[in-house]
């Protein structure tokens, strides 16, 4: 199992994963509402649109912008269920864990405070 450190180096090498950044909309947005709520935010998103057993539109279901989470979903491939397959061996076509949604939330935020660092 790897660390959320070894899984953003791991994406850092994808020329796809790479070009994800946060606006500065996007910061702003983060600044106001506090990260506690964009946490909040992103467990939502995973709950709602990652962890069901069957996900009707995957592959479709996270928009490319519109909200901080939504980048950090694409920069770390855990924007479908095809990509938490590819890139983390997730099973299809079963549930989420609750661990397994707040590793995936764990390593979104950790994306997300690292990217406004920068």
């Amino acid at each position: 199992m790897q660390t959320i450190d070894e899984a953003l180096q791991k994406l850092s090498h994808s020329k796809f994963r790479s070009k994800f950044k946060l606006t500065e909309k996007d910061i702003e947005y983060i600044n106001e509402k506090g990260i506690d709520t964009i946490r909040t935010h992103a467990e939502d998103f995973v709950r709602k649109r990652l962890a069901p057993e069957y996900i009707p539109n995957d592959g479709k279901q996270t928009p490319m912008r519109g909200h901080p989470v939504f980048v950090a979903q694409h920069a770390c491939a855990c924007c479908c269920r095809s990509c938490l397959n590819k890139w983390y061996k997730v099973p299809m076509n079963r549930e989420l864990t609750e661990i397994q949604q707040q590793k995936i939330v764990n390593l979104l935020m950790s994306w997300i405070i690292l990217n406004m660092k920068n």
